[in-house]
């Protein structure tokens, strides 16, 4: 594995680091209004799913069906929406979010709508707690 991976700024700046697994790093976004993590490949200039190796596409194929199961544990959503799109931020990530019928956005995408809320401490704190004793159970 590469060590020259360096998280997107942009990235950085809107999540919370919930740990790593094999491939990619585990992000939870800093929004209170929708359950939503997202999955970044640590391998560097990546920015499209094809531009990983068949090893890598599959590890990221298992990596999201984990993600995917740890979301519906965690806040027992309506829908899970999974989508890698990179049009602001070209850095591949994938972004598994849980999604339900009175949420602020439904059933459109959650992008655009409304002012994100930060979680607040205690709760972010809870939130990575439950997180992390899911993946490591998944």
């Amino acid at each position: 594995m590469s060590t020259d991976f360096t998280l997107d700024s942009r990235l950085a700046a809107d999540t919370v680091p919930v740990g790593d697994l094999a491939l990619c790093s585990v992000l939870l976004m800093d929004d209170a209004r929708f359950p939503w993590l997202i999955l970044v490949p640590r391998r560097p200039g990546a920015s499209e799913i094809t531009d990983l190796s068949p090893e890598d596409a599959g590890a990221l194929m298992d990596e999201m069906r984990v993600a995917t199961r740890v979301m519906l544990e965690l806040a027992k959503p309506d829908k899970v929406n999974v989508a890698a799109l990179g049009n602001v931020v070209p850095q591949l990530h994938v972004h598994v979010i849980g999604r339900f019928l009175s949420d602020p956005a439904w059933p459109k995408p959650v992008w655009g709508i409304g002012e994100s809320k930060p979680y607040p401490h205690h709760a972010r704190a809870q939130m990575l707690e439950r997180l992390g004793a899911l993946f490591a159970a998944a």
